[in-house]
């Protein structure tokens, strides 16, 4: 589908220089002298390389729209992961690359979302949270319960989590998978 320069927004993935890109940032900008345009800061869906190009409202793009499809993740190899699909019980095996460090968050039977070009994966999104035990921590300095100070633990995963001083190794606890930080105590 053909939209405007201007149309791009956050999210958007098109085709552009022979690849896919994924609209990450967009900033209107209008100079003194000559039109406006739109900054866009895009990110390839294959290579991840990053790239910052300009698009005037007379340019016309290729919007894609990506398919997306539900899965359950099954197992990992050392440089795979296969998934299977949740409607014809097909699996797939993707690359470990395409995960990236996201990859430490995968448990069994995990429903995950595939987005895929042309039955092509492209991208694998996360529950927005993940229950993790927690295997290992410091205990509490008495005092240290005052201020709102953070303690490092180690989960089952093998991450490293800051968690607050009330929380023991064998608890259960809630990580964002955006950005890997304690949100809360899972409910038992």
């Amino acid at each position: 589908m053909k939209i405007d320069g201007n149309e791009i927004r956050p999210g958007n993935v098109i085709e552009h220089k022979g690849g896919l890109w994924r609209a990450t940032k967009i900033q209107h900008t209008q100079p003194g002298k000559g039109g406006a345009y739109l900054q866009v800061e895009l990110k390839n869906l294959i290579d991840n390389t990053k790239l910052n190009e300009r698009f005037r409202s007379s340019e016309k793009v290729e919007r894609v729209r990506l398919e997306q499809r539900d899965f359950q993740y099954l197992f990992a190899d050392d440089d795979t992961i296969t998934f299977m699909d949740q409607e014809t019980f097909d699996q797939i095996t993707v690359p470990r690359e395409l995960m990236g460090d996201d990859a430490v968050y995968l448990q069994d039977g995990m429903g995950v979302q595939i987005e895929f070009h042309e039955d092509k994966p492209l991208g694998v999104a996360l529950p927005e949270t993940v229950e993790l035990d927690v295997t290992e921590t410091e205990p509490v300095v008495k005092g240290q319960t005052a201020t709102s100070s953070y303690k490092p633990a180690t989960t089952d995963n093998g991450m490293r989590v800051m968690v607050p001083p009330f929380v023991n190794t064998g608890d259960r606890i809630v990580v964002t998978t955006a950005d890997g930080a304690y949100k809360t105590r899972a409910e038992s």
